[in-house]
């Protein structure tokens, strides 16, 4: 058996910088609290919990004072900046890059909306930690669209700008973007630039993955997608996979591997999403390449 870990998977800049800031801070600091999850993967999450990274959320955010909170890749609502200065919280704020560009985006394009009676769409995950950032920078007056039935919240004869979560699918957004110009002719019988205004603004580190994965699922017989079952980004990867290859499986660790799977004649190739640590991803290849000298039928 031939065993390759995928070089593109792991983890994004945004994650692997909000991990290092996490790491760098605990060397200095007996405690340090963390918003929420700081990646999508529960054994990083134990990881990181065993070098003294506690995870609140924003309810007991705002009963601490006096103390450092780590802010995520993924973002925060204004309102998260206003709770810390209020109780004197230190923010460590690991906030992606890209996230922050696209929220100072959003804020823009609704005050413009505001001013015009438009609307903002965000294509992503409702109650994701990136999309309650974004929704944050439109005083929650943005509409969150993932299924063709939420559409039905739009009215499309008032202007539309659209957004994307930055890990969502490529395809997904443009498909969407689509159905939703159809949506404007049905109801106004034209469409403009002013009646909709699509943005691209998915991640590209992340979208590129999308062909790079259909190459990997196509030159192994057997993938293993490891990433957590939480991860937004892992869901979208692991169905770029099996489209190309049904041999392919959705496992968070080494545990869940079945002897089933595989034969010895198989090359199996291991990648995983954004929030997948190299680490994991080489813990599963181990116990496969034990299982092969221990466990699997010749």
């Amino acid at each position: 058996m031939q065993v390759t870990i995928d070089k593109n998977s792991g983890y994004c800049f945004g994650v692997e910088f909000a991990i290092k800031m996490a790491e760098d801070e605990m060397e200095q600091s007996e405690k340090l609290y963390c918003l929420g999850d700081i990646v999508h993967n529960d054994m990083e999450v134990k990881r990181l919990a065993d070098k003294g990274l506690v995870v609140i959320d924003r309810e007991k955010l705002a009963d601490l004072s006096d103390c450092k909170v780590l802010i995520r890749a993924h973002g925060e609502p204004p309102e998260t900046y206003k709770t810390a200065i209020e109780n004197n919280i230190e923010l460590i704020d690991a906030s992606c890059p890209v996230v922050l560009k696209l929220q100072h985006r959003v804020k823009t394009a609704f005050d413009k909306m505001e001013r015009e009676d438009g609307q903002i769409v965000i294509y992503g995950k409702k109650g994701h930690a990136e999309v309650i950032g974004l929704t944050g920078q439109t005083l929650e007056k943005a509409i969150v669209v993932m299924e063709d039935d939420d559409l039905d919240k739009i009215d499309f004869n008032r202007p539309v700008t659209l957004f994307s979560q930055t890990t969502k699918s490529t395809k997904g957004f443009y498909e969407l973007s689509q159905k939703i110009e159809e949506r404007i002719k049905s109801a106004k019988g034209t469409l403009t630039s002013v009646d909709f205004n699509a943005n691209d603004s998915i991640c590209r580190q992340v979208s590129n993955r999308e062909p790079q994965l259909q190459r990997f699922a196509e030159e192994n017989d057997v993938i293993l997608f490891v990433s957590g079952k939480k991860s937004s980004n892992g869901k979208a990867l692991y169905q770029v996979c099996l489209s190309q290859n049904p041999r392919s499986y959705f496992v968070e660790n080494e545990t869940e591997l079945d002897p089933e799977w595989f034969q010895h004649s198989d090359k199996v190739g291991i990648c995983g999403a954004t929030s997948t640590p190299m680490w994991l991803m080489e813990q599963v290849k181990n116990h496969l390449e034990s299982m092969e000298a221990n466990a699997l039928p010749a």
